[in-house]
């Protein structure tokens, strides 16, 4: 046991939080409790912010001389959300032990909205409701207020940003299927970052949910040692609390999601950015969805490839995304992986037309289990309206085919991630295929460029599969040796099973006997 204390490091901050959130959540479902929750992280990331430059605005010195700490303009001046009084955390946690702390925190966020216009209809006002037991509330209040203290007062934003990125994955796999609705695994969102590399420009997703791509795009921005203002958000929702959930996180990171609309109707009846041609197009659309209004859509000017059948929506959002792409523009975006051989109400007719268009850079073949909301197989889809551009090699006339099937490991029974080095060798291998100065090779069972003319031969079918092969090893595969290994080690669990049924029938004859 000491051994064990000994090498056990101490979990991250986050952890510790999500332990502690979830033992205070008692009967409240996850999809509810995220709300109570989430908006609090927000709430205390709003009063962090506020808080900072109003001691600046209170001291007074340099650029603050004369300035008036309760000004509203001071704070728009510097992009800060304005708190009333009221909604500061430090008012919050004195009456964190009142019963009457759940119509405090919803009052607060109430006066915050009408200081913030941009906040109008975002917050939660979900905290005065009977099923939150006013105590645990209080707990909880206490919980987050602690986030950031002592040293790491000057980190807040960054600390509460990534531990409100955290409980978004953790109420999605707390909600399994429908935590789907709202949360592209990061993993899937990391790796269409990382092989689009979005550095520069407008980043566009028409169905955002809570606004990972958006998030993991500033954060590879920064990470590449670029200028975050270099890109600029837009992006559609047709579900209002996801859409909620999307302006805190974003705002939480400092990202201004003015850009990022709200209609019920959706992207399809409902284009809320007509006329935006944008650089990069990263999404994970809902698959193989029915009810998509396709029948009132059917002469809609969208559908350059082809009309996408009225029962699917896939070939759909494969059109809508190149209706919003720039002349240089890349996208990258998640579809189910029937959408790959499909023929169904002229599918098959569009993927050929996309392959003879020259549109399509590289196909990504995913493992199971990757996504909380269906176990249908995944792909993920690369597209460039010009692939014989300057800034990469021409591609033109080839696709890249890359199968990671097994890769992944699981993190639980029913959910697998995708590891950073996972991300970094299918990502490479991208960019080595597309790069002028890339190193690319075949790799059996595993990638592999394929010219159109073979893609034409396989009847425009764009299984991964179809084109890597089987991997080397896999080759020299002994069908008999295996099985007659494996009958082997089965004859011998049931010998020793035998065994130990003899030892445990002898043992129980002596003790009657004694």
């Amino acid at each position: 046991m000491a051994r064990n204390n000994a090498n056990n490091k101490e979990e991250p901050i986050e952890k510790q939080l999500w332990k502690a959130a979830d033992k205070l959540r008692k009967n409240i479902d996850a999809a509810e409790y995220k709300h109570v929750v989430l908006g609090l992280i927000f709430l205390k990331y709003l009063s962090d912010a506020f808080s900072k430059l109003y001691e600046k605005l209170k001291a007074g010195e340099g650029e603050y001389a004369g300035a008036d700490p309760e000004d509203k303009d001071e704070y728009k001046a510097e992009n800060v959300f304005f708190v009333p009084e009221k909604a500061r955390w430090s008012n919050l946690l004195s009456k964190a032990k009142q019963t009457t702390i759940g119509k405090t925190v919803d009052e607060a966020m109430d006066a915050i909205e009408k200081e913030n216009p941009s906040l109008k209809g975002v917050l939660p006002k979900v905290y005065a409701r009977q099923n939150l037991d006013p105590t645990s509330l209080g707990e909880l209040i206490d919980l987050i207020g602690n986030i950031a203290l002592g040293d790491t007062k000057e980190r807040s934003a960054d600390i509460l940003g990534h531990v409100f990125e955290y409980f978004l994955g953790e109420f999605a796999l707390a909600e399994g299927k429908k935590g789907g609705q709202f949360y592209t695994p990061r993993s899937v969102v990391e790796l269409l970052v990382e092989m689009l590399e979005p550095y520069k420009g407008r980043v566009f997703d028409p169905c955002c949910g809570s606004g990972g791509m958006f998030v993991q795009s500033e954060k590879f921005v920064l990470k590449h040692s670029g200028k975050i203002n270099d890109i600029s958000i837009y992006g559609q929702e047709s579900n209002q609390t996801t859409w909620r959930l999307a302006k805190m996180n974003l705002a939480i990171r400092g990202i201004d999601s003015s850009q990022v609309k709200w209609n019920n109707e959706g992207s399809f009846l409902n284009d809320a950015h007509k006329d935006l041609k944008a650089d990069y197009i990263i999404a994970n659309p809902p698959f193989n969805v029915s009810d998509w209004s396709g029948d009132l859509l059917r002469k809609d000017g969208r559908w350059k490839y082809g009309v996408p059948p009225t029962s699917n929506a896939n070939y759909a959002w494969i059109q809508h995304f190149l209706y919003h792409l720039a002349p240089n523009g890349q996208a990258g975006f998640v579809l189910a992986k029937g959408s790959l051989t499909t023929k169904t109400g002229g599918e098959g007719e569009i993927r050929k037309a996309l392959v003879e268009a020259n549109l399509i850079d590289c196909i990504v073949n995913l493992p199971p289990k990757l996504f909380l909301n269906t176990q249908i197989p995944a792909s993920l889809w690369f597209m460039s309206r010009s692939r014989e551009n300057g800034k990469f090699r021409d591609r033109s006339g080839e696709i890249l085919f890359i199968d990671a099937r097994n890769y992944g490991h699981l993190i639980n029974r029913r959910t697998k991630v995708l590891s950073e080095d996972d991300i970094k060798e299918i990502a490479e291998t991208y960019h080595n295929w597309r790069n002028p100065d890339g190193n690319y090779e075949d790799i059996k069972g595993f990638c592999n460029s394929a010219p159109v003319d073979r893609v034409k031969e396989m009847d425009y079918v764009l299984t991964p599969g179809r084109y890597v092969g089987l991997a080397e090893e896999e080759d020299d595969f002994d069908f008999k040796e295996r099985f007659s290994q494996l009958k082997n080690e089965f004859e011998e669990q049931l010998k020793q099973e035998e065994q130990l049924n003899e030892r445990i029938t002898e043992n129980l004859s002596n003790i009657q006997i004694q």
